[in-house]
């Protein structure tokens, strides 16, 4: 991913989640009146004038706080800076120039990037307001009067924005990218896992429940190939979810799972299979997707030889419903067995995107029929005619028959269990569609 990153900072509240969802044309950060909604990066590409930009999204800047997760923000700004090759300053119209974005204009003026200071909140046509012209005592340039709700000014402020970009490098493409959601209960370990794998703090991670709100991509290159991992929230009990912003953070990680190709499902080793763990991985089982069972903190449990194949007995038992999963023991904190995970998501992928011969497949369907009859019932015996398969993503693969309702459950997954065992589906779901001779 070669595209150029633009950097939007500023303190809480100034409106730069709106600001961001308006340039990159979709609500993807979630905004809230309350300070400290954005804690992660957040990434969305930006186009204008045939050139294309990533743009980031970070937390409120508080320069001064003793709070671990206000800390956490604003190490996640600095990195945001610190990678950015263009830097949107926003402040807010409406409560003037304060304390915090001098110092946050200071920081900046250091990093020696170039900066776009944008006044916020300008949600009148015409002539600015007299309290816009003290914004230049910040001594950035011509500050540029937007308003993120209605849209004003945001071709301006991309204008100068742009004007800095340097587009000599190729983008690369993304066409072989692997994208992997991250799921889970709260406290599994995801942003851990995230962390790890990057090598560096690209995730907030706290004890606290609920600390990850967005769904944070990061792109991951390494011997295994290329990933687009999803950091998501916590899925927690619908009885236990009380305020909006946790209702959209649960939104947004569904839609992560929507658009991913594999679905790694982490569970918490310390605290045992939970109801929870099956409706997460259920989301997934039910979209379709390839799915792979992490369980983490593997680590920190106290072992004997029995350990490992006593909790595998209870994962095949909980996860009978995706039996096709398979099971890695990891642990976010050492990297333990993170190579086995990478090697589990490139052939779950590889497998939920297989696409099988229709001669290969009609031959394995009549060794199938001969070992095992097909049912009857009454005197009427169930002929398949023919099988084949329809798509990928997972595999789905279509009967025609003479009559669909002798067609039982149970014979369906004779079937499946044969073409598994014949292509070695690990790690995907397999859809299975009844025709009967003459439907359309």
């Amino acid at each position: 991913m070669n595209k150029p990153v633009i950097a939007i900072v500023g303190r809480p509240n100034v409106g730069k989640s709106t600001l961001f969802n308006k340039l990159i044309g979709q609500r993807l950060s979630i905004v809230d009146d309350t300070p400290g909604v954005t804690r992660d990066r957040i990434y969305g590409d930006v186009e204008w004038c045939g050139k294309s930009a990533l743009l980031v999204d970070t937390g409120g800047i508080e320069p001064k706080t003793d709070d671990v997760i206000l800390a956490h923000i604003r190490r996640q700004a600095e990195l945001a800076i610190d990678t950015a090759a263009v830097i949107i300053l926003v402040t807010d119209l409406k409560s003037g120039m304060v304390a915090t974005d001098i110092d946050v204009a200071q920081t900046l003026q250091k990093s020696g990037k170039p900066v776009v200071l944008c006044v916020n909140k300008c949600d009148t046509v015409g002539d600015p307001s007299p309290d816009f012209y003290e914004f230049y005592n910040l001594g950035l340039g011509d500050p540029v009067q937007v308003s993120a709700v209605h849209g004003h000014g945001t071709g301006d402020l991309l204008d100068q924005a742009f004007s800095y970009l340097d587009y000599e490098a190729d983008e690369e493409d993304e066409s072989d990218v692997i994208n992997v959601a991250v799921i889970g209960k709260p406290n599994a370990g995801k942003s851990s896992l995230i962390n790890k794998i990057t090598d560096s703090d690209r995730c907030i991670v706290s004890d606290i429940a609920g600390t990850t709100r967005d769904t944070i991509d990061t792109l991951v290159e390494n011997s295994f190939g290329r990933f687009n991992f999803t950091d998501t929230a916590g899925l927690r009990r619908q009885s236990k979810i009380f305020d909006d912003i946790e209702k959209y953070s649960i939104l947004r990680a569904k839609m992560a799972i929507d658009r991913s190709d594999v679905c790694v499902i982490m569970i918490d080793a310390t605290a045992g299979i939970t109801e929870q763990d099956t409706k997460v991985a259920g989301l997934a089982h039910e979209a379709g997707k390839a799915c792979i069972l992490a369980v983490n903190k593997w680590d920190a449990l106290e072992k004997n030889d029995k350990t490992m194949n006593e909790f595998r007995k209870k994962l095949d038992l909980d996860f009978a419903f995706m039996s096709y999963a398979p099971q890695v023991f990891i642990s976010a904190k050492t990297g333990l067995r993170l190579d086995r995970l990478f090697e589990a998501i490139v052939a779950a992928n590889e497998n939920t995107c297989m696409r099988i011969r229709t001669g290969m497949l009609n031959e394995l369907l009549a060794q199938a029929t001969a070992r095992v009859q097909p049912p009857s019932d009454k005197g009427k015996r169930l002929k398949i005619y023919y099988m084949t398969q329809a798509s990928v993503k997972p595999p789905t693969f279509v009967f025609f028959c003479n009559n669909a309702e002798l067609f039982h459950f149970s014979y369906q997954r004779y079937l499946e269990n044969r073409i598994r065992e014949a292509f070695g589906l690990e790690g995907t779901p397999v859809k299975i569609i009844i025709r009967e001779r003459g439907d359309k």
